[in-house]
């Protein structure tokens, strides 16, 4: 049993998967690397990727698919998967070498467990590192304040989120058998569907382990990457519709049982619902309005006790102001988080 698979989803990747894929092979050789060309075809990626497989022929597999997004390129390396992990790192990202070292050797040991007949963690948690390159800055993105560290533990032992804290997919390493027994699949051709990931399957999670090591760095500052704001803009209808698939996918509060789970979901919920309606408030056009209304009313029609919690809270009480001062306001506030918590 190979202890985790790294899936890496590459589409016109050249420039930059050579990096990503050399800090994930020095994770060690009981690892397995399924890198996806999600049907590149303006580079060399697919050569590349075939390169480092006859490279790596013990460790690396390659499947190449025709364009499906990157939801479908995580679904096929899922499919591929035969690690007892399952983690997904962009082929624009990095893992840091010294801290993958501790959580590897954590992983090591539950592989162990589980070849011994015993259940292994079901996720595992590290910190992740905003890398602004251009600028020369770096965010650390920690949970020591949230979770116990060093030990397994359950949901019951969870501190408080903080607002800039939220488990994304690159904090995240999930037991690969609890994603496909849970039957997970993202939309295809659809961006932010990372959102789904790692959100969806908390409620299958029984045990977690964290380690305040900062695990992924997570490159930030390309003109077309998703997370860049006019790219946002223009990909608003994709966040709308990973935001309806969150509200349909787990039925708040009674698909989870723990409170303190329960809590942060709602809380995930309502920041997805803020991003919709601050980039909707952005495009400040007739239609952007009629679909920043659209989305609140859908989430009011599939679960009403949510919605008016989420639409009183003070974050989204903030980005809903109604009138152009409103909408000002709420830009405002959130250039100011922007500042502060040094996302985008």
């Amino acid at each position: 049993m190979k202890t985790i698979t790294f899936a890496v989803p590459c589409y016109n990747s050249a420039d930059y998967m050579d990096a990503c894929i050399e800090s994930i092979l020095k994770c060690g050789d009981d690892i397995e690397v399924v890198i996806v060309d999600d049907g590149s075809t303006k580079d060399d990626t697919p050569a590349k990727a075939d390169a480092w497989a006859a490279e790596r022929p013990d460790v690396v597999r390659v499947v190449h698919q025709e364009n499906g997004g990157h939801g479908q390129a995580v679904n096929t390396g899922l499919a591929n998967a035969s690690g007892l992990y399952f983690k997904v790192v962009d082929s624009d990202d990095w893992l840091d070498e010294a801290a993958m070292r501790e959580v590897m050797s954590y992983l090591r040991a539950q592989r162990d467990r589980a070849e011994a007949g015993q259940a292994a963690t079901d996720l595992v948690i590290g910190n992740y590192v905003y890398e602004k390159v251009a600028e020369g800055t770096r965010t650390v993105m920690h949970y020591r304040n949230v979770f116990p560290e060093g030990r397994e533990f359950g949901w019951d032992e969870v501190g408080h989120f903080g607002q800039s804290q939220y488990l994304l997919m690159h904090s995240v390493v999930y037991r690969t058998e609890l994603l496909r027994g849970m039957g997970l699949e993202l939309p295809k051709h659809t961006f932010y569907v990372d959102n789904i990931f790692v959100y969806v399957p908390l409620p299958h999670v029984k045990t977690l382990y964290y380690r305040d090591v900062d695990m992924y760095r997570y490159f930030i500052g390309r003109e077309d990457q998703s997370v860049n704001e006019s790219v946002m803009m223009g990909r608003i209808d994709q966040q709308l519709r990973v935001t309806r698939c969150m509200i349909d996918a787990v039925r708040l509060p009674d698909a989870v049982p723990q409170k303190r789970l329960e809590h942060y979901m709602e809380n995930y919920l309502s920041m997805m619902m803020c991003i919709c309606s601050i980039f909707l408030r952005m495009i400040d056009t007739d239609e952007a309005e009629d679909k920043r209304e659209a989305i609140w009313d859908y989430l009011k029609e599939r679960n009403p006790d949510v919605y008016r919690r989420i639409r009183r809270s003070v974050l989204n009480m903030g980005t809903n102001l109604p009138t152009q001062l409103g909408r000002r306001i709420g830009i405002t506030g959130y250039r100011v988080a922007q500042k502060i918590f040094k996302f985008n």
